[in-house]
């Protein structure tokens, strides 16, 4: 009798906060709504688990290694978000699918589940780099079965390129973290497929950046369509500055010259970027989601896929980013 009433008490206990919970859902009032107060919620919550974790398992490392070390957190986080978005506008990225794919809500709510649990188990750490792994072949895919098609039929629209480039940098980070799990890079330091990606991602820098010196005025981040609000002062010379640290060190990436600091420092741009412009332009846009989560969302996914692959890369005798 003992034993089982051991046994059924947790359960009892889990049962019983279901209930209260669901209880909790029933009486919101009717002009509840979960969307934005969910996305916002869940983003200030998985970042700062997945922060704590990274942090802890790095206490000995210089502050270069550390900001590497929290670079899959700031893919994670954003990969969960996503998720959560396709179940509160499944409608909307439904529409992204092509229409000779049977099953929209199915996919909508797949996709949506494996970004959330890929995205938490990179953030706790728990078969990270299978998940990462997983994620940048799914946006490879992404790729071939919409971007592709989409840059065909428009190829004269930026912007398509733009989130054609911009899922692909995603991939190339992602792709980056798994193969530090694979035993020929714990042999060699060195993978075929990360210099691929290290490749790739230095072209991809490179066209942002002509395009941040050819439009200025875009946000500093991901060169889509949203600009750099008035009340920053400087506005264009960021966009400027943009431009220079995304040619130089996408050259730097791509002809393999001090490519772990180069990335580190890149990323800690692209950081700097999401604190002092994309948060801001988020708060101007705080009700909707689309037009405000969703950009420093996009930039902290850019920053932390450059990271992953600073980690990705072997290290050298300078330390440019901080001291032990």
């Amino acid at each position: 009798m003992a034993m089982r009433t051991k046994i059924s008490t947790p359960v009892a206990q889990c049962v019983h906060g279901f209930e209260c919970s669901w209880l909790i859902f029933l009486t919101l009032p009717a002009w509840f709504s979960w969307n934005p107060l969910l996305p916002y919620f869940a983003s200030v919550l998985l970042l700062i688990l997945g922060l704590s974790i990274a942090i802890k398992r790095s206490p000995q490392s210089h502050y270069g290694d550390k900001l590497i070390l929290i670079g899959p957190v700031f893919v994670g986080m954003p990969m969960a978000l996503f998720g959560i978005d396709h179940y509160l506008n499944p409608s909307g990225i439904g529409r992204i699918i092509p229409s000779w794919i049977p099953l929209h809500s199915f996919w909508v709510y797949l996709v949506g589940t494996c970004l959330i649990l890929g995205g938490v188990s990179i953030l706790v750490q728990i078969y990270a780099e299978l998940s990462a792994a997983l994620f940048g072949v799914m946006l490879l895919c992404f790729e071939v079965l919409m971007n592709i098609p989409a840059v065909v039929g428009f190829s004269h629209n930026r912007l398509i390129w733009a989130l054609a480039l911009r899922e692909l940098s995603f991939s190339c980070g992602a792709l980056s973290f798994a193969m530090t799990g694979t035993e020929l890079w714990r042999r060699n330091g060195a993978h075929w497929l990360i210099s691929v990606c290290r490749s790739i991602l230095g072209l991809i820098l490179i066209v942002f950046g002509v395009w941040y010196s050819l439009h200025p005025e875009l946000l500093p981040g991901v060169p889509l369509r949203q600009l750099t609000p008035d009340f920053i002062p400087g506005r264009l010379l960021w966009g400027y500055l943009t431009s220079l640290v995304y040619v130089i060190g996408g050259l730097f990436l791509l002809i393999n010259k001090s490519a772990r600091a180069v990335a580190t420092w890149i990323g800690l741009y692209i950081l700097f970027s999401v604190i002092m412009f994309c948060i801001p332009y988020m708060f101007q846009y705080g009700s909707d989601v689309q037009k405000g989560l969703n950009v420093p969302l996009d930039t902290l996914m850019l920053c932390g896929s450059v990271l992953c692959l600073a980690g990705s890369q072997p290290k050298g005798s300078a330390r440019l980013v901080g001291t032990a």
